[in-house]
């Protein structure tokens, strides 16, 4: 039986878990499929082939707008297409989505899929704005369908006409790929104090109390805000640490106050790029994400299905992410709102743990991956 083949396209590998994890192995069982993945090379994006069920094809596909390597992406992509007789593209963000929809489009793929990860050019202002702002309406344009990751970015689509609205699709509740509730973000397969007493070379006890980010420690992801207000729980609680998992990025470069701050202070653990985060949320009693720009936080959902309570702000996709006062709290971008939410949890034990219960069921319910990824194979036949 000759099988569909099936092309994604994406930036950076470290993306993939997050976009697919399992999926491709779970689609393909459901149908006679063959997926192949483009991406900038690196050892992760050969080393996950195999395990995630999926044939690698290294292009360079730059985050940033570079005309000369865009057109190269675009060629390479278009040959490869012709020379594999893909019969459907998927491209992810605006720049994969970019390379993907245009080299697609040029070689008559009759289904060409653009996942809308999220609003790039909602923080950008002059030129780069409306130069992000044209990228997305022409992936839009060349796209066949759009998949929004939550209602937020469907209703920005909309808006601001990033393309024909009939296109645009929503995977069940939001995000692009679900979360993994049974296995890996489920906390009964954690030992959470035993993890703590691991954690004594930062000066974590069984009774500290973790405030935990998980991300780019970027500007736009309210960093500099979480730096300010964790200055004034520390006054507060002195055994209680904050900690960041994730790589500080020169893109979008925090202050350099930040920066000091978060290589001095004793109460934060930094932890740099990991490559699989998920034992972290372990450790924490609250996940903060005071983010100014979203598509659909799925981090937050991660934190949720380990039982956490949430802080979020309600940018762009962030609203679906949490029930208020049922999974979590959402906070401002005033470094006092986000201390007196993150003390609020730390005096109330009770209500902290009960979010994080009714968190977990509420990402079980709506969330689980295996739920999306069938949401995928009936609205999107992939």
């Amino acid at each position: 039986m000759n099988k569909e083949k099936i092309l994604h396209v994406i930036t950076v590998s470290f993306v993939i878990k997050h976009f697919f994890g399992k999926q491709f192995e779970y689609l393909g069982e459901k149908g006679a499929k063959e997926y192949h993945l483009a991406c900038s090379p690196s050892e992760e994006f050969y080393k996950l082939s195999k395990e995630l069920s999926y044939l690698p094809f290294g292009v360079d596909v730059t985050r940033d707008v570079n005309p000369i390597k865009d057109l190269i992406a675009i060629i390479k992509i278009y040959r490869y297409i012709k020379k594999n007789q893909i019969k459907k593209v998927v491209g992810h963000t605006p720049k994969g989505g970019m390379v993907a929809m245009i080299s697609s489009f040029l070689a008559n793929v009759p289904e060409r899929i653009y996942f809308r990860h999220g609003i790039i050019y909602e923080t950008s202002t002059g030129i780069k704005r409306v130069i992000l702002k044209s990228i997305d309406r022409l992936t839009g344009f060349l796209a066949t369908k759009v998949v929004c990751v939550s209602y937020s970015v469907r209703e920005i689509s909309e808006r601001d006409k990033l393309n024909n609205p009939k296109k645009n699709l929503i995977l069940g509740l939001g995000t692009c790929n679900g979360i993994d509730t049974q296995i890996k973000f489920n906390p009964s397969n954690y030992n959470k104090e035993k993890v703590k007493v691991d954690m004594s070379a930062y000066g974590v006890d069984i009774d500290t109390k973790i405030i935990g980010y998980v991300g780019r420690l970027v500007k736009d992801k309210g960093i500099n805000e979480l730096i300010s207000a964790w200055e004034i729980i520390q006054k507060k609680f002195n055994n209680s640490k904050l900690i960041l998992v994730g790589p500080i990025e020169d893109k979008d470069s925090i202050s350099q106050y930040s920066k000091d701050k978060i290589a001095e202070d004793s109460s934060i653990i930094f932890t740099d790029f990991v490559t699989d985060a998920s034992a972290y949320f372990s450790l924490m009693d609250v996940f903060i994400l005071p983010t100014y720009r979203e598509g659909f936080p799925t981090v937050a959902l991660e934190a949720s299905s380990m039982e956490i309570p949430v802080l979020i702000t309600q940018a762009t996709g962030c609203k679906e992410a949490i029930k208020e006062n049922e999974t979590g709290l959402f906070i401002t971008h005033d470094p006092i709102d986000i201390a007196n939410k993150i003390k609020f949890y730390l005096q109330n034990e009770t209500i902290a743990k009960l979010h994080g219960v009714q968190g977990r069921a509420f990402v079980v319910e709506n969330f689980e991956q295996t739920k999306i990824w069938d949401s995928i194979a009936f609205q999107l036949n992939t």
